[in-house]
């Protein structure tokens, strides 16, 4: 059953957040106290296999490339599961709002 098992969008993002877990392990901080995972998630780049690369701002919003797809028509499609194609992928920092431009109490300005 699995196997015949597709991902909604907000599956795939659950799978991304998961896959990589628990940051304080990834980052070797295991025990640590908060204050010190924040900061070193926010220092440290992300490379999402789902997402692209990006990084998390000093406002806490995660930053990656975004895409715009396309339905295909069924005479596209090269079989089963093939139903989008890329028209274009917009660069992390036009796919946000600079974080200058919002009010976000932990960004000091």
């Amino acid at each position: 059953m699995l196997a015949s098992f597709r991902p909604t969008l907000l599956a795939t993002i659950d799978f991304s957040t998961l896959k990589d877990g628990d940051h304080t392990q990834v980052l070797g901080l295991k025990g640590d106290d908060g204050t010190r995972v924040i900061a070193k998630m926010k220092d440290t780049p992300t490379d999402d296999p789902l997402f692209g690369k990006g990084m998390i701002r000093a406002d806490g919003r995660k930053v990656h490339p975004m895409y715009l797809f396309e339905v295909k028509q069924p005479s596209e499609s090269k079989g089963a599961w093939d139903y989008y194609k890329t028209r274009a992928t917009i660069p992390a920092d036009q796919a946000f709002r600079p974080v200058d431009q919002g009010d976000c109490p932990l960004v000091k300005k």
